[in-house]
């Protein structure tokens, strides 16, 4: 079986941010990219971020030639962050911060002053779907590290859909594709020093619903790398730095873990996190009995750690106190490309997915001016 791909914390997407940070005068922890902090040392005008959800190496290398415009301008290749998920991936380069440090690690999280799984994004008991009103023990996820920066002589603009928690003084709200070059045209062509900070849904929606290798999905990344490529002409003395969260590989299988009675009464509640990275909290006096029936049943497609041997090894950071939200056990899913189906109010057979420590892992820094 190919290696697991352990998160790199400096030669990660988190490192794209420290690094912007730093040029920003904005508090920074971490290691920089050496190869960003020569670009952004030659003084452009404008200094353009934009993360293209789920573009990873793997989409790119599936979808793309390698003559296109977005792979030959691929500088580095970097790891997202564990669970590679956008809910954990994209609170990372928003803030600036690791994930043992800000805590939203998944799509899913337990809670025990409330005794249940939430949907923290959307604010649903994962379970029912029922909407919850509950104040999370994480930090504020909108409190990103460029509203911190000391440098005066670059104007801060965000580029969000209405979903992305910000600051909508300095935001340029979008609804579609087209809207997000559009806008980071406009902004590039005013007068003064511009810092964009820009997010994209796509084409991770896309590939939720057709899958890395389907011909839609092909569609729509050879439109964002030639829509990239326009926009380059569009603008002058303008750096775009262009990453993914996380990449994505194809579903090739579905575990139902559903109707496992024997396993799911070892459980203190039902499993959480992602469905390629699952968490277990488990009963007390049953934790070796649960590793071994889950390594029997589904060991061929997912690893089981123990949550505290990943904290101690650094898969989440080495600093941070949100760890005691990841249970007792952390699936990952395996080359076998197989996601589980959990109890929900409404079951979501993806074509394509991530959150493991397989190729969803990889994602390009892509560096280019104009």
């Amino acid at each position: 079986m190919p290696k697991l791909i352990k998160p790199d914390w400096k030669n990660s997407i988190l490192n794209i941010s420290a690094t912007l940070a730093e040029f920003l005068g904005a508090p920074n922890e971490n290691a920089t990219l050496q190869i960003l902090k020569d670009e952004l040392a030659k003084g452009y005008k404008n200094v353009v971020y934009m993360c293209f959800d789920g573009m990873g190496i793997n989409p790119l290398e599936i979808n793309l030639s390698k003559d296109d415009f977005l792979r030959r301008h691929i500088a580095k290749t970097l790891t997202s962050t564990f669970p590679s998920t956008t809910t954990n991936a994209t609170t990372s380069l928003a803030t600036n911060k690791l994930p043992l440090e800000h805590g939203w690690f998944g799509w899913s999280l337990h809670f025990d002053e409330l005794g249940r799984n939430v949907d923290i994004y959307t604010r649903k008991d994962s379970q029912t779907g029922e909407p919850i009103e509950y104040q999370y023990p994480m930090i504020d996820d909108g409190d990103c590290y460029f509203y911190h920066a000391t440098r005066t002589d670059y104007e801060i603009s965000t580029v969000f859909p209405k979903f992305v928690s910000c600051n909508a003084e300095l935001n340029h709200e979008i609804h579609g594709l087209e809207d997000v070059f559009d806008t980071v045209r406009e902004i590039c062509n005013k007068s003064n020093n511009q810092f964009v900070y820009a997010y994209c849904p796509e084409p991770d929606h896309s590939m939720h619903e057709n899958g890395v290798t389907n011909p839609e999905t092909h569609k729509m990344i050879q439109l964002i790398s030639d829509s990239l490529q326009k926009l380059r002409q569009e603008t002058n003395n303008t750096l775009f730095i262009v990453s993914a969260d996380h990449g994505q590989i194809d579903v090739e299988g579905y575990v139902d873990i559903r109707d496992d009675e024997e396993l799911n009464s070892m459980l203190e509640y039902p499993l959480y996190l992602d469905s390629r990275s699952p968490a277990f909290k488990v009963k007390r006096g049953k934790k070796r009995q649960f590793a071994k029936l889950f390594r029997e049943r589904y060991g061929n497609d997912f690893i089981l750690f123990r949550t505290a041997d990943l904290i101690k090894q650094g898969y989440f950071g080495d600093r941070g106190s949100y760890g005691y939200l990841l249970g007792d056990f952390i699936a990952s899913g395996t080359y076998t490309n197989k996601m589980f189906i959990a109890p929900k109010a409404e079951v979501d057979y993806k074509k394509g997915h991530h959150t493991a420590l397989t190729k969803e892992m990889l994602v390009p820094l892509i560096i280019f001016n104009s």
